[in-house]
């Protein structure tokens, strides 16, 4: 007896009844698949993004910087970064824009003498879903360039930093976008330099007590300098003399 009589057998049928007839279990009901049998472009936002996530697991750190003697380090651009999440945005229908952006700069010297624009940037992103609605998160970038090109830089970074930090992507590094440099150290401020805005009568006495800490801190408090009446005098004796008049000037 093969296995198909022996189950008719054991179901009490005969094997003519179990080729031409179906049973059905009682009670079976069909599982809630939930958003899985969902038209995809119904998708909330937030729910097309965690698709994304999804499809991006992991981004190795596949490029190689060698500075020389500032280092030699793996790391993961920006360029990975879109790589990996460019396709499965667009096959989730997803967008990713930044709506607002928040640039600050400043000069820094290089240990050679150069000088370069830093830009420190905060970028507002919104991330539309493929029904259209959407949700905002900010990245911060921050980067340097002597050549005009610190801010795309800057905002270069804050979209990676944001597509690997909203996208939960394991491992973050720095990025070497260009070169590395060692900054040259804060050159001292002179003491003849604070003779001018001490002599002031408009200085403030708080002003004053500021450049006496500036002077007390590069150990310049006992410079020799020439007063308001032509004599040498310790330039923080000077500063503390003439906040003193100033303050019972004050008080009359």
């Amino acid at each position: 007896m093969g296995l198909r009589e022996n189950a008719a057998a054991a179901a009490g049928r005969t094997t003519s009844v179990v080729e031409h007839q179906t049973t059905v279990a009682p009670n079976l009901e069909e599982p809630d698949l939930g958003d899985l049998t969902r038209d995809a472009e119904s998708l909330p936002a937030v729910v097309a993004w965690s698709r994304v996530m999804g499809e991006v697991r992991a981004i190795g750190k596949d490029q190689r910087f060698d500075g020389g003697s500032a280092g030699r380090f793996n790391f993961r651009g920006v360029d990975l970064a879109l790589n990996a999440f460019g396709p499965a945005c667009r096959k989730h229908g997803v967008v990713v824009t930044p709506v607002k952006v928040e640039p600050q700069y400043r000069d820094i010297s290089t240990k050679n003498g150069g000088v370069k624009r830093e830009c420190t940037v905060l970028v507002t992103f919104r991330i539309f879903g493929p029904a259209g609605d959407y949700f905002d998160t900010q990245a911060a970038g921050e980067a340097s360039d002597s050549g005009g090109r610190s801010t795309p830089k800057a905002q270069s970074i804050a979209l990676r930093t944001l597509l690997l930090s909203a996208g939960l992507v394991p491992t973050e590094d720095r990025d070497a976008d260009a070169t590395e440099f060692e900054r040259a150290e804060s050159p001292i401020r002179p003491a003849t330099s604070y003779l001018d805005e001490v002599c002031n009568p408009h200085t403030s006495t708080g002003r004053l007590r500021q450049i006496h800490h500036e002077l007390s801190s590069t150990r310049q408090l006992g410079a020799l300098v020439t007063n308001e009446v032509g004599e040498e005098e310790r330039i923080g004796e000077m500063v503390v003399r003439i906040g003193k008049e100033r303050a019972a000037g004050g008080a009359q």
